[in-house]
């Protein structure tokens, strides 16, 4: 299907999953609005290459996902909103009893609160062109646990929530809601983890791969951003359009266990 005439705005777009997402949104036809909390000329020189490489209209927009009115005035600034995708998010890692207050409010405002105030702005413009799709990037973490994650794993299954809840307030419209949950994304953060990794534990970058940041992943394989996109750009399709307030599962079989 060809999404061209279609805006799609990906938050947390200027590297890794939101990029991936971004690129494959636009190789089949959409407009894509870029985003992150940054403004720098590296930004708008990604939205550049994406509009010269795929002949489609992409824009970087400057917002702070972390502020509720700027995730609103993302959207208002994007001036449409077809495909709304939530993937913008921040990781810390601490036992309950000493996890930061602040990190903690800030992993919900961005990884959570942020998607209610993007959908709540976005869905009056799907329903006004008659059409719409919320993709929000969830995680493993948003169907299952781990320890010292607490507020990361309360946001994830809060977006999972909130996926089902936008779903069954859009059920009767020609608007769907869904979340994609990866495990291990072979991003350029990942990628930079590895050589440490190696070194911490004294592992070939194979074992440590395998062994270390894909024990909890049954393939042993990384799942990549163009897999992402490429998920995404099914749920926006014509074959997707009965799928809605659900979770697809891109994590190699790890929430299988």
């Amino acid at each position: 299907m060809s999404l061209a005439g279609k805006t799609a705005v990906i938050t947390g777009s200027n590297s890794g999953i939101g990029l991936g997402v971004a690129w494959e949104l636009a190789r089949a036809g959409a407009d894509v609005v870029l985003n992150s909390f940054t403004d720098r000329d590296e930004d708008h020189a990604l939205a550049e290459e994406i509009s010269k490489e795929t002949g489609t209209k992409a824009r970087y927009i400057k917002a702070d996902m972390s502020k509720g009115d700027e995730c609103r005035a993302l959207i208002e600034q994007a001036g449409a909103c077809d495909i709304l995708v939530n993937n913008a998010g921040i990781q810390h890692v601490a036992p309950i009893p000493e996890f930061p207050v602040e990190k903690w409010d800030a992993i919900i405002a961005i990884n959570l609160s942020s998607a209610f105030h993007t959908t709540a702005a976005a869905l009056p413009m799907m329903r006004s062109a008659g059409w719409g799709r919320v993709v929000n990037i969830a995680s493993a973490h948003g169907l299952t646990a781990s320890p010292y994650k607490s507020a990361y794993i309360a946001a994830k299954h809060g977006v999972v929530g909130l996926t089902k809840t936008t779903a069954l307030e859009t059920a009767e419209e020609p608007i769907t809601a869904n979340a994609i949950c990866p495990g291990y994304v072979l991003t350029p953060l990942v990628e930079a983890q590895i050589p440490d990794t190696m070194k911490e534990y004294d592992m070939s970058r194979e074992d440590v791969i395998k062994n270390v940041m894909l024990k909890r992943q049954p393939s042993k394989e990384f799942a990549t951003v163009e897999q992402m996109g490429g998920t995404c750009v099914f749920l926006c399709s014509d074959a997707a359009a009965q799928i809605t307030g659900t979770t697809i599962s891109v994590d190699g079989g790890w929430t299988a266990l």
